[in-house]
């Protein structure tokens, strides 16, 4: 089975260096994007002990149905090394990248025989070519929308240490 064709779209990171509380920051992101109507599963959760601190690395991919054709495709990675428990949470430095794609003909349809994926490329390159566009700046809205409510969250966060 071939996987669907994906175009990576847009991508952003937050760096956040000092307090945060990781379970909260987890939920956080979670609950945004199943709010979104994203189904999320979570691909990969690393924890590995070290001198300085614990470093985590987690990979989400977050999965949305927009059309029988087209799905948005968000994956989340999480970077944090050197976190440390604190009285209220959690200190270190984090990185989240969030990268948006969009997924055609998700479910293979046209990849039966040569001639349908044919006519697949002149639809998209034709008939729905401004369709395609909108969808493609939804998912850089979401991306983006994802990324400014995580800094407000981290920024409200770090004002809650002192």
């Amino acid at each position: 089975m071939i996987s669907p064709e994906k175009d990576r779209i847009h991508e952003g990171t937050i760096k956040h260096k000092g307090f945060f509380n990781f379970k909260d920051t987890y939920n956080f992101l979670y609950n945004f994007l199943t709010e979104y109507e994203y189904n999320l599963l979570e691909k990969k959760y690393s924890e590995k002990i070290k001198p300085n601190g614990k470093e985590i690395e987690v990979t989400w991919e977050a999965k949305r149905k927009i059309t029988d054709y087209f799905r948005f495709f968000i994956k989340v990675e999480w970077y944090i090394i050197g976190m440390k428990e604190e009285k209220e949470g959690n200190s270190g430095e984090m990185k989240i990248k969030i990268t948006g794609y969009l997924e055609k003909d998700y479910e293979e349809k046209w990849e039966v025989a040569p001639l349908t994926r044919f006519l697949r490329d002149v639809y998209e390159r034709y008939i729905i070519k401004r369709r395609m566009e909108k969808l493609e700046y939804r998912i850089i809205e979401e991306v983006d929308e994802a990324i400014a409510q995580l800094k407000s969250f981290l920024a409200l966060e770090g004002r809650r240490e002192s």
